[in-house]
């Protein structure tokens, strides 16, 4: 898994870069209007963080390998990125390190742990949950229906794959709510119409983990 995270990481960078614009956008108009500048900032820091990285110790083990790169990767996020996303997103790869570290019965498993943990670290941090108009409304959906997929039996790439769309549609179903959280909270009902650009973001970053989960190994 240590080689599909990486390969993740390069597209995420790449994706997050060709939507920076977009993702700004987006928050310029319920939040900071930095969100898309700042995440293409972190994320370039975790490819140059990726290049100047050696080869993962002979004795580790792939999950172990795979944790500490996502660990690498949040610490890297939390010290580039400023406003909320950096501590948010931050919080949530390295929560999911913390879960990829321990025995799964396949990456698909793993990948369920990892998004799960994700999700309950942000939550925890920001003290929000699903229903308030931010990432969560992304990340909490896409956590179960991986969850969902894991259960019926599906395959890494299949539990990837609903984990993209169920972010995909969590992130669409933010545009009629109500921002309780987070700076646009403050506009009220002026929040409403616009859809949130960490829910946009993270439905890129699932968007990506599918392809990758589903390249042939």
């Amino acid at each position: 898994m240590h080689d599909a995270l990486a390969a993740w990481l390069r597209a995420s960078a790449a994706t997050i870069h060709d939507q920076a614009e977009a993702l700004t956008g987006l928050d310029r108009a319920i939040g900071d209007g930095d969100h898309g500048i700042n995440l293409d900032r972190g994320f370039a820091a975790i490819v140059a963080m990726l290049d100047g990285r050696g080869a993962p110790a002979a004795d580790a083990t792939d999950a172990a390998a795979t944790a500490d790169l996502l660990r690498q990767a949040g610490k890297t996020l939390i010290s580039t990125v400023g406003g909320a996303s950096g501590p948010l997103y931050g919080t949530a790869f390295l929560r999911a390190a913390g879960a990829l570290a321990g025995e799964h019965t396949s990456s698909g498993a793993a990948v369920v742990a990892a998004l799960e943990a994700a999700a309950g670290g942000i939550a925890a941090l920001g003290k929000a949950n699903e229903g308030e108009k931010t990432m969560l409304d992304a990340l909490f959906p896409a956590a179960r229906a991986a969850r969902m997929s894991l259960g019926e039996g599906g395959d890494l790439a299949t539990v990837a794959g609903a984990a993209r769309d169920a972010a995909r549609a969590g992130a669409t179903a933010t545009i009629p709510m109500l921002a309780t959280k987070g700076r646009a909270s403050y506009l009220g009902e002026r929040s409403i119409g616009h859809q949130d650009p960490g829910a946009t973001s993270a439905a890129l970053l699932l968007g990506e983990l599918a392809v990758i989960a589903a390249r042939p190994r």
